[in-house]
């Protein structure tokens, strides 16, 4: 079905591209991660950076927020990290003789938390309902996140020392996962070059302010998806439940997840309405960290992504049934 609303931007292609152009000047060589991030947050989503230190995760995302013009908070994920520290407490006034709450770092549009499975479990769990309800709940008391609201979390390989598995449950809340991993030497070299001068970041301005931000997210939302790639991405998560690989398939959430970012991405391309391509292009993206791969899998070598690109080759391609949009 073609959707029939009006539209603020008449061509946010070229906005988004601006984004993306302003983000690779800082993080070098890594143009397809950050139009991946540029998707996720367009339609909403949660991100998912694992990788070894020192790639540019946490420059990636100060980037990222200053460049739609959206306040910024990073918090440091330690095994004492308490879930007060993040949301917020309620604080005594004397003055007043009632308490007061004091918002924390969860509460801005845009919240890297570094590290997250050095977390406790405990604390792990307080960002479940900001990252699924768009808001915390303290001493009873619930408190609506701002619009938008971006959870970007990085974290470190399991084999490195004083980490804590993230649960199936919170690894299906993020929308993508993704990795930087090292720059080539070009990029490397270019990175070297531009720190000889200043930070980074200081040069970064918003290309889009805050509010233009939500309007792009609408307007995302509003894309068209046409019956048939709906059954397409249903075929597609339906294929990962019943591969032999896997004792994990993609969730409900995930299908709808893949639709939400499929229509972020056309419209990042110029598009109101979207193509089999978008979906293949983020499928592995979005469905690999929620997919369990069976043991004997695992021992052979073979990873869910696999599994998510033998489902996307196996499944036919449908033939649209609506002409092009002008």
């Amino acid at each position: 079905m073609i959707s029939n609303r009006t539209f603020l931007f008449d061509q946010p292609q070229p906005l988004l591209n601006k984004v993306v152009d302003q983000v690779s000047k800082v993080v070098f060589g890594k143009r397809d991660v950050i139009e991946k991030c540029v998707v996720a947050m367009l339609c909403g989503g949660h991100i998912l950076l694992e990788d070894v230190p020192g790639v540019g995760k946490t420059l990636l995302v100060r980037s990222l927020a200053a460049s739609i013009g959206c306040e910024y908070k990073r918090i440091q994920c330690t095994p004492d990290l308490m879930p007060s520290d993040i949301t917020g407490v309620s604080v005594f006034k004397p003055q007043s003789g009632s308490f007061e709450f004091s918002p924390g770092p969860l509460m801005n549009p845009v919240v890297l938390a570094d590290e997250l499975n050095r977390a406790l479990p405990r604390t792990q769990s307080a960002f479940l309902e900001a990252m699924e309800e768009k808001s915390i709940t303290v001493d009873g008391i619930t408190h609506e996140l701002p619009e938008p609201f971006l959870l970007l979390a990085t974290q470190n390989p399991l084999d490195h020392e004083g980490t804590f598995p993230l649960p199936e449950a919170q690894l299906d809340r993020f929308l993508m996962k993704l990795s930087l991993g090292y720059p080539d030497q070009a990029g490397e070299s270019a990175m070297l070059e531009r720190h000889l001068q200043r930070r980074p970041t200081d040069k970064l301005r918003p290309v889009l302010l805050q509010e233009e931000w939500v309007q792009l997210q609408h307007e995302a939302a509003a894309v068209s998806v046409d019956d048939s790639l709906r059954e397409y991405i249903v075929s597609l998560a339906a294929a990962t439940r019943r591969h032999p690989d896997l004792r994990l398939g993609a969730s409900p959430r995930a299908s709808s997840a893949l639709m939400r970012a499929s229509q972020a991405r056309a419209l990042m391309q110029g598009r109101r309405y979207v193509v089999p391509d978008d979906i293949k292009n983020l499928a592995a993206a979005v469905f690999a960290h929620r997919l369990l791969p069976a043991p004997e899998a695992r021992m052979a070598g073979r990873s869910a992504r696999s599994a998510v690109e033998a489902a996307v080759a196996s499944v036919p391609i449908p033939v649209l049934r609506f002409a092009a949009i002008r």
